[in-house]
């Protein structure tokens, strides 16, 4: 954001207002697309096992800061708010969850649904069990 604003001040210095007006758009979106606020809410592994016992919704374990996750949010739109959405980085016991599943390692976005699990998953596998 701090880019964009300096990038936008000084193209307006220069006498390029609409250009500078569209460089602080383009950069104020991408700085709300990389903040963790575009994601739905993250919950706890705990939670997340527990309500998805109820709902059979998928759990989704990210980290901010992934493209990968951000590539999966960005592609499953809407849908997305269908799952819940695990912050490896703030749950230990989520980030334990996905060592177990990858081996080691912990990969993400790694998505388990119905007892199946898959890192870094083709988002239109995960829509099309979102929206089952």
């Amino acid at each position: 954001m701090a880019i964009g604003l300096f990038a936008a001040v000084t193209q307006f210095a220069n006498g390029g207002h609409w250009l500078a007006i569209a460089e602080l758009v383009v950069f104020v979106a991408l700085a709300f697309a990389w903040s963790p606020l575009a994601f739905p809410r993250s919950i706890s592994a705990a939670q997340a096992r527990t309500r998805t016992g109820q709902d059979g919704r998928p759990v989704i374990y990210w980290r901010p800061g992934c493209t990968y996750c951000q590539r999966l949010r960005v592609r499953l739109g809407s849908d997305g708010r269908r799952a819940h959405w695990v912050n490896i980085w703030a749950d230990p016991e989520g980030a334990a969850a996905v060592r177990a599943i990858t081996g080691g390692d912990e990969t993400v976005p790694t998505v388990e649904v119905d007892g199946e699990a898959r890192v870094n998953p083709d988002p239109r596998w995960l829509r099309d069990r979102l929206r089952a």
